[in-house]
């Protein structure tokens, strides 16, 4: 019988609202703090929305150095500082990485917008110095793809760079991806992940015109994210960078490296609906659940746990409610389920590989996190999302489920490192 590699996680780097760093991170889902705040990256008074989860305290020249202001997107130095931890907390140091591994390590980032802030600014300066005002690096550090380019050539990694920009469901669709190329054996090493920081002007502007995001607690920015919250009324933009390094089992093998958690099942679909709506029913990110448990190789009997997308827009909250009860059927109201978006906001493309980080820490340590601000629940999102505090919980498999505009749904499965001999 064939075997198929398996693709472990060994480390794991964060950068978010919560702060600079996994601890900083762990910190902040076991405490249940709220990490959304008022907008200092611009002046936001005209907006109808004035919150969001920003990184706190972060000088990107600290990470590029000087020479590098105005050169890169403000999503750069995140995953870069993001991309190191992962590196140095699975036991590697850049600087001294042997010629086989720099060159066969995989780069691969989920962002949904990319380097769009950078463009945002070019843009101003463009119409504001009477079209002369724009940069010689204007066009390459505005695509997508100068994000993983940056990470390697910071870190002198030779293997395959890529950026995978597929909506919310990025860094989802980047870690099945990663699992895929090593369960294919084109890869023993990927660092992958997800990034984005588009807390503008613009991409702001555009999601109050949608009336996604939330308005009501302006004054009150800590409370504005609250998914399945009867008093939601949309969800709060988000920045960061959560990146993981995956190895097979031979790369293991090779270096002695202690195993956190297994990616063990991918699943994705698109319902190909709508440009932004979901279907009621909740019958196609069921869909996609369904095929990470079945990739897995499990059933749903064995999930102890599922990180939501949970994003506090009204229809999602209800939809997603609707699809675990549809994929899990009775156990969906005897296991725990939670939002980190309640704590983080929505990072947009990183979303996903936040809440597979979170589910590893809480795998590690013992603890679920919780969806804070759940104060009213509605009755339309009726299951157990671990209101307020983080509880105590054996978690042997979770689903970590993930949608996006443009129809698309995926599902990951992570099983704890204990099941991973």
């Amino acid at each position: 019988m064939n075997v198929r590699p398996r693709a472990f996680v060994t480390g794991i780097g964060a950068v978010g609202p919560h702060g600079v760093g996994v601890a900083a991170f762990d910190a902040g889902l076991r405490s249940g703090r709220s990490a959304t705040r008022t907008i200092s990256l611009f002046a936001a008074d005209a907006l109808a929305c004035r919150v969001a989860g920003e990184v706190p305290d972060f000088e990107p020249d600290a990470v590029l150095g000087p020479r590098d202001r105005g050169r890169v997107a403000r999503v750069v130095p995140l995953a870069l500082l993001a991309a190191r931890e992962a590196l140095a907390s699975a036991g590697f140091d850049p600087a001294t990485l042997s010629e086989e591994i720099r060159r066969g390590l995989h780069v691969l980032v989920g962002s949904g917008a990319a380097c769009v802030e950078y463009s945002e600014r070019q843009y101003e300066s463009y119409f504001a110095a009477a079209r002369q005002g724009v940069s010689p690096f204007a066009v390459p550090c505005s695509t997508p793809g100068m994000l993983a380019s940056e990470i390697s050539i910071a870190l002198g990694l030779g293997g395959p760079s890529h950026v995978l920009s597929n909506g919310c469901t990025s860094s989802t669709d980047a870690l099945g991806y990663a699992l895929d190329l090593i369960r294919a054996g084109r890869a023993t090493r990927v660092l992958v992940g997800g990034a984005d920081a588009c807390i503008t002007p613009a991409v702001l502007a555009g999601y109050c015109a949608m009336r996604v995001v939330a308005t009501r607690w302006n004054e009150t920015p800590a409370r504005a994210s609250r998914p399945m919250s009867q008093d939601r009324d949309g969800f709060v933009l988000g920045e960061g960078a959560w990146m993981l390094l995956l190895e097979s089992e031979t790369a293991l093998r090779a270096t002695g490296h202690t195993p956190r958690a297994e990616i063990a099942g991918y699943g994705a679909t698109c319902e190909a609906y709508h440009r932004v709506a979901l279907r009621e029913d909740g019958a196609d990110p069921a869909r996609a659940m369904g095929l990470a448990l079945t990739d897995a190789g499990i059933t749903p009997e064995a999930v102890d746990y599922v990180n939501l997308h949970g994003t506090g827009t009204l229809l999602n909250d209800r939809v997603e409610t609707r699809a675990v009860h549809r994929v899990l059927g009775a156990r969906a109201r005897q296991i725990p389920l939670s939002a980190t978006k309640s704590m983080i906001g929505h990072p947009q493309g990183a979303s996903g590989a936040a809440g597979v980080v979170a589910t590893i820490l809480g795998m590690q340590a013992g603890y679920v996190p919780p969806t804070v601000n759940l104060d009213i629940p509605d009755p339309d999102c009726d299951l157990d999302f671990v209101p307020q505090h983080a509880r105590s919980a054996v978690v042997r498999y979770a689903l970590c489920n993930c949608l996006g505009f443009g129809s698309k749904n995926s599902a990951l499965v992570v099983r704890a490192v204990e099941n991973a001999s």
